[in-house]
């Protein structure tokens, strides 16, 4: 029987961070729109990332984190590895973002943004792993708070950074600009996988990928997300946003055990 890189305790915590990139990552606009887009075809959107997710996990294993640990590689290398990986996974999201009746329905950019989080989830479950084998990078990597507060960091860097990447993918498919959407989100994830994987040796590398995903968020969940909504269907859903944040206030605000008087 082959030995386990980990104690099965911390292969599951290694993995459960990994998931929590997909809870959080699901909160905010993404869960807002129920009733918009048909959200049980975006799970199953997820459920096609995290099996994509597992395949991308492994060839950056084979190919980058193993060559990486013995020393023997060099900076071209790792780029054209990146690049190769990150172009196959454009290609996939191509694929099943673009299909006839995704593009129909115009959720190609929701069912885009859960195809990142399995992306980025099960790559940074794997990469968690890692992380926390001693046997790694000795010194650096191992099971101690401080890497598990990057592990932390790390499944949010990859979720959110790949979920951004397809979701403007999506957005830009609905628009018909499919080829060039090939080539910047090849660049931009290649970018990404190379940050998420020397930073299991070198954790402060993510300091440079943490702006742009500040710097994004904001276009991501006011842009590209609800991209494919009609004039009609928008301005019902910015209703919706509206009211429920003025449904909460009242909520907040209200004295147990007096009734509520709401104007029309």
């Amino acid at each position: 029987m082959a030995v386990a890189p980990l104690p099965m305790v911390q292969m599951q915590l290694a993995f459960a961070i990994g998931l929590i990139g997909i809870y959080v990552g699901w909160r905010g606009t993404i869960a807002r729109m129920t009733g918009f887009y048909d959200l049980s075809g975006a799970v199953k959107t997820l459920m096609f990332g995290l099996v994509a997710g597992v395949f991308a996990a492994s060839a950056i294993d084979a190919l980058l984190l193993s060559n990486i640990r013995s020393e023997t590689v060099n900076i071209v290398w790792i780029g054209a590895v990146a690049l190769v990986i990150a172009m196959a996974e454009s290609a996939f999201a191509l694929f099943l973002l673009g299909r006839p009746r995704t593009v129909g329905l115009r959720a190609s950019a929701p069912y885009g943004w859960t195809l990142g989080l399995g992306f980025g989830s099960m790559r940074a479950a794997h990469l968690n792993v890692r992380l926390f084998d001693p046997e790694v990078w000795p010194g650096t990597t191992g099971f101690e708070a401080i890497n598990i507060a990057v592990a932390l960091a790390l499944s949010l860097t990859a979720c959110f950074g790949h979920a951004m990447i397809t979701a403007w993918q999506g957005s830009r498919i609905i628009e018909h600009q499919r080829a060039r959407t090939f080539f910047t989100s090849t660049l931009a994830r290649a970018i990404l996988i190379i940050t998420t994987v020397l930073a299991v040796f070198t954790p402060i590398l993510l300091i440079f990928v943490a702006p742009a995903l500040v710097l994004l968020w904001d276009s991501s969940q006011r842009n590209w997300l609800p991209a494919g909504m009609t004039p009609a269907a928008s301005q019902a859903y910015r209703r919706t946003i509206r009211q429920t944040a003025k449904h909460k206030r009242a909520a907040e605000q209200r004295i147990p055990g007096h009734r509520v008087f709401e104007e029309e």
